[in-house]
């Protein structure tokens, strides 16, 4: 196996298991970790003897807990829906798409991107004490990683609207409840339960589960995803997304003026 600065991976039998590893920073998502994130699973998904991936996060405080606000809360509006278009590209369309199922066993904070990769997946498991949610509009952006168009595809435009325009998080049995995940289980159960959803995968066609998977994303249109794009480089040029993030970094509530 590869030598990753940010996450760990591993083979057990048929299954591929990617851990993001960046514990002191809750697991948060940078440029580094997406890039290794992709290569792990281009390589699993190449792999003829890797038929179900694992994602998850390391410790029991966060799956991911966002995204690294540092390395963009400077950005203009076209370097913005840049880091959009190639974070899409790189890691959240590309595990949509993979032939290979993707179940995402959630342990903790599942938030921002964090929370934008488990939709992503095929499949979503919740640990018992996670917590979910899309908070951006409290730093003065948008989710930005198709984070508009999955939640509701999955929940509901309704359930969707008031998660993301409240910034609010969700628990895992109220996430259960709106079908955003398929099991809640303890802390302890959380990996052995993805192992188990993936047993049941493993018992059919791999070749028909990458038809189902293309035939089941086509129904989806992808014109919303070039709008959450363009409006989340937008977002990058307002007075509200400098003041959100810079009161994020400064540890203080952000003071806003719809500017």
């Amino acid at each position: 196996m590869k030598n990753y600065n940010n996450i760990l991976t591993e083979t057990q039998d048929a299954l591929g298991i990617i851990t993001i590893n960046r514990p002191k920073q809750l697991n948060a998502l940078n440029k580094e970790t997406i890039a290794e994130l992709h290569e792990a699973f281009d390589d699993f998904n190449k792999d003829d003897n890797i038929r179900v991936i694992i994602v998850t996060g390391s410790g029991e405080k966060a799956f991911v807990a966002g995204a690294d606000i540092k390395e963009f809360m400077n950005f203009n509006a076209e370097q913005g829906r840049e880091l959009a278009a190639n974070g899409q590209e790189l890691l959240f369309d590309f595990v949509e798409n993979l032939d290979t199922p993707v179940i995402a066993a959630i342990n903790g904070f599942a938030l921002g991107g964090g929370l934008e990769l488990a939709l992503a997946s095929h499949i979503r498991i919740a640990s018992d004490n996670a917590k979910i949610g899309l908070p951006e509009v409290s730093l003065g952006v948008i989710p930005g990683y198709g984070g508009t168009q999955r939640l509701a595809q999955i929940i509901g435009k309704g359930r969707a609207m008031e998660m993301i325009l409240s910034a609010t998080m969700i628990d895992a049995n109220t996430a259960l409840n709106y079908g955003l995940v398929s099991e809640v289980v303890s802390q302890p159960e959380l990996l052995d339960a993805a192992k188990r959803k993936a047993g049941q995968l493993l018992k059919n066609s791999p070749k028909a589960q990458s038809f189902a998977i293309k035939a089941i994303n086509a129904a989806y249109t992808r014109k919303g995803f070039e709008m959450e794009k363009d409006l989340f480089g937008q977002a990058f040029a307002t007075e509200d997304f400098k003041e959100g993030t810079t009161a994020f970094v400064e540890r203080r509530k952000p003071e806003f003026t719809g500017k």
